[in-house]
């Protein structure tokens, strides 16, 4: 059968390198494809201890915790709640606050509880510990926010609004709290944190010398994390389809990697191939995963094709982590072992067609391509169990 998504090696390199060139023009000045964002926080790598309410709002779902970080970690009480209703048209930002409110007072907080929030949408973060909203993304649009800080407006509405009493807040992305959950397994030269599940993004540190953009900022030095926003990433080598999936879309022209790999747009992408079959306008990566799972309830071409489109959703993560390596071997020019702390679903995915696993694609492309691009450097990918919720008490206790 046909693949129209098969992508070759050279293919991925190029890949590789543009996300490699790119970061390098992110971390230089603002605005550019690549916004590498720096997060002005530095998480302590041992003798972390104490306690934090933590909040993690993703692309469907809003969970609420407490976190005790010390000799154990430990997550005592949680409380989530499905959030999709966010992407509703005239959903407005008191909605969002009542929303998360509710769910809230579902636990019991201790008085003054630091916040740590980890907020899965692009935004500045400030020196403050605070972050603004740079712009929404996984089909949300609440009017009014974009451009203001997140984390004090939550905090007045919750201390007015709930039963408990909370302190100061850290916002931090989903892929930085990965990154700094991934600090609990120590040993490496260099870590990146990486979601593959609604939407797509990655992190890492790099030494403020690293990134010249921020060089006349006072009072801070030293390793700084950086959330890459690489879901707007526009690579080269994408098709036809995945121009018609951009075409319509509500972003057009943004977020193209996002749009070419995450669980949000696989079924869109999917519905493209096959534009007159009557599928679901729903259709989404559970879905294509019905399919690859349940082969002989489908017409094999879509089994195929929903494989397809997955394998290709792995080949390309493999090459942007490939490309963020090369960036690691620049900054650290005697790196050897780099930890990626994986989140998401799509990612940890298993299917029956072809019996593979979704990580298992990534981990043998990206060994290729490694070793073609001539780098002494071997890739660990790991998983820590709510490593949201972990990073985001890091990021608070810090």
């Amino acid at each position: 059968m046909n693949n129209q998504f098969a992508l070759t090696n050279n293919q991925l390199l190029e890949i590789s390198r543009d996300l490699k060139s790119k970061i390098e023009t992110g971390l230089r000045k603002d605005l550019t494809e690549i916004k590498c964002l720096p997060t002005y926080i530095h998480p302590k790598k041992d003798g972390i201890s104490g306690e934090a309410t933590v909040f993690d709002l993703g692309g469907t779902n809003f969970r609420a915790a407490v976190v005790s970080v010390g000799e154990e970690t430990k997550i005592t009480g949680m409380a989530e709640k499905d959030i999709t209703e966010m992407k509703m048209e005239g959903f407005t930002e008191d909605d969002l606050y009542n929303s998360q409110a509710v769910t809230i007072n579902q636990l019991n907080i201790p008085k003054n509880s630091p916040i740590g929030y980890c907020f899965s949408y692009p935004a500045k973060s400030l020196t403050n510990g605070d972050a603004e909203l740079i712009v929404w993304t996984k089909g949300v649009n609440i009017k009014g926010m974009a451009g203001n800080p997140i984390g004090e407006p939550l905090v007045k509405y919750l201390n007015k609004n709930t039963n408990g009493s909370f302190g100061k807040i850290a916002v931090v992305n989903d892929t930085i709290t990965s990154l700094f959950a991934g600090l609990m397994n120590p040993g490496y030269d260099a870590y990146i944190g990486l979601i593959v599940g609604t939407g797509t993004n990655m992190a890492t540190f790099f030494p403020s010398e690293y990134i010249p953009k921020i060089k006349d900022l006072k009072g801070w030095s030293g390793e700084t994390p950086v959330n890459l926003e690489s879901g707007n990433f526009n690579p080269p080598h994408l098709t036809p389809i995945d121009e018609e999936v951009d075409a319509n879309s509500d972003n057009k022209g943004f977020q193209r990697f996002e749009k070419a790999i995450s669980g949000m747009y696989l079924g869109r992408i999917f519905r493209a191939v096959f534009p007159n079959d009557g599928l679901d306008v729903n259709l989404d990566a559970a879905g294509l995963s019905k399919m690859m799972n349940n082969p002989e309830q489908f017409k094999l071409e879509y089994a195929e094709t929903a494989f397809q489109i997955y394998e290709r959703s792995a080949k390309l993560v493999a090459a942007s982590l490939a490309g963020l390596v090369l960036n690691l071997n620049s900054a650290y020019p005697s790196v050897k072992k780099v930890q990626v702390l994986a989140e998401g679903s799509l990612f940890w995915s298993k299917v029956k067609i072809h019996d593979t696993k979704y990580v298992d694609i990534v981990n043998a492309t990206l060994k290729e391509l490694i070793s073609e691009l001539g780098l002494d450097t071997e890739v660990q990918i790991s998983h820590i169990e709510n490593a949201n919720l972990i990073g985001a008490a890091m990021s608070v206790l810090s």
